[in-house]
């Protein structure tokens, strides 16, 4: 038989069973995808948002499903009935443990909507197993964990995307063609917002998990503790055992702005501050202030919606503020304000950004015919870093110095240790 390219894959990844477990992995080349065949993926976690994913790839003509998967086989089930409906004769299984996905070498990719501190492993253990990544932000649970990704993403030469959707709208293209051709000036501050709050689950009792759902899978490397409906199936990410609450959730998707349009590099110097929740079991603040100092720029996040002329309440957005004026701007819409008048564009500043085929197309295609996509790995990791260090001086209630180039805080060993949490046996973070 001719020796297709699906043939040379099974042949060359034969054995790669166990390569989740830390058994050596197979490096393969990043291979464009021919378009006499379709792209091959699975989605791992599809209780919520997976369940988008799902959806969007399924109706993408050149993609064929070949799994779902869920650590609760209920939730599993009922994304392959999703698939059903949109594609009656799909060949598609539903699994629990997204490691078998990594062991079949008919799968291109990946993507995964699981909790914040699987999103690691997820995409670590795929880019081993040679499939590319589309994953859900944020991009990782803590500092480590983000250059891992990034260097295992390197390594073996594979396609990532981080599922910041509104980056692709057309609205965030024409406010970066904005800010890019200086019609505020250069740009000294910007200020981010994203109004807080937790929820209130009170302090159920711990209990035994539903009877379809693998809690120990579910925790992964996180501490073990046991099962409680506070926290799963969607309140997990207001723990810090889990995620940063809704400053690490929100963060990515406003702060997307600031550093695409003006590439601010690391920042110098971090203060966070944030309430301590009562009256609930829940562990993040709720609403958190902080400040960042980069090289030529000053930062802000604020859980609280400014109180500015024209944002009437607009959630979440941002403000940049030029020596000529400034620009505010939201997921759809903005406001330039120069020489005292209200403007939402400049027709004369020309269109200068290619425009998105759909996030998802842009992953699709990187994985067609080679290339990078627009919230890759390497931009992903630099945006998400100040969250990072946000957090931990939240945390910690001081303020902190970052040094870019060694990676690590200066003079605190306590900052320092937090820029990762060790894994619960017997999962490792791969080197």
């Amino acid at each position: 038989m001719p020796m297709t390219r699906r043939r040379f894959l099974a042949n060359a990844t034969a054995g790669l069973a166990g390569v989740a477990l830390g058994l050596p992995a197979l490096s393969r080349r990043t291979w464009a995808v021919p378009a006499s065949e379709k792209i091959v993926v699975a989605h791992i976690g599809v209780g919520g948002m997976g369940r988008g994913h799902v959806n969007w790839f399924a109706h993408h003509p050149d993609v064929e499903t070949a799994a779902v998967c869920d650590v609760d086989s209920a939730k599993a089930e009922a994304a392959l009935a999703q698939l059903r409906e949109i594609h009656p004769d799909t060949k598609a299984v539903a699994e629990t443990d997204f490691r078998r996905l990594l062991d079949r070498p008919d799968i291109d990719a990946i993507t995964y909507a699981t909790p914040d501190h699987w999103h690691a492993l997820n995409a670590i253990l795929a880019f081993q197993a040679g499939k590319h990544v589309y994953g859900e932000k944020p991009l990782s649970y803590d500092l480590a964990e983000g250059q891992a990704m990034l260097r295992a993403c390197r390594r073996y030469g594979k396609v990532f995307q981080l599922g910041t959707q509104i980056h692709a709208g057309e609205n965030y293209h024409r406010v970066v063609e904005l800010l890019r051709a200086g019609v505020i000036g250069p740009v000294s501050e910007v200020h981010l917002w994203k109004g807080g709050g937790n929820p209130a689950p009170g302090f159920p009792a711990d209990c035994d998990p539903p009877a379809t759902l693998n809690w120990d899978m579910w925790l992964g490397p996180a501490p073990w503790r046991p099962y409680n409906p506070g926290i799963c199936p969607f309140q997990f990410r207001y723990y810090w055992d889990f995620s940063a609450g809704v400053f690490g959730d929100f963060w990515c998707h406003i702060a997307d702005l600031a550093f695409w349009a003006l590439d601010p590099g690391a920042p110098r110097r971090v203060k966070a501050t944030g309430d301590q929740p009562l009256g609930s079991m829940v562990t993040t603040p709720g609403f958190v202030e902080a400040e960042f100092e980069f090289a030529h720029l000053k930062m802000t996040w604020s859980s609280h919606v400014p109180d500015i002329p024209g944002v009437n309440g607009r959630d979440p957005g941002a403000r940049f503020v030029g020596s000529r004026g400034e620009l505010l701007a939201g997921y759809d819409w903005r406001i330039i304000r120069v020489g005292g008048a209200d403007k939402e564009d400049i027709p004369e500043v020309p269109v200068s950004l290619p425009r998105s085929p759909g996030h998802q197309r842009n992953f699709l295609d990187a994985i067609r015919k080679g290339g990078t996509t627009e919230s890759n790995l390497e931009y992903a990791v630099q945006m998400a870093l100040p969250m990072h260090l946000a957090s931990i001086s939240c945390r910690l209630g001081r303020p902190l110095t970052w040094d870019a180039d060694r990676q690590e805080f200066v003079g605190d060993d306590a900052a320092n240790r937090m820029r990762h949490r060790p894994y619960r046996a017997p999962w490792v973070l791969p080197g």
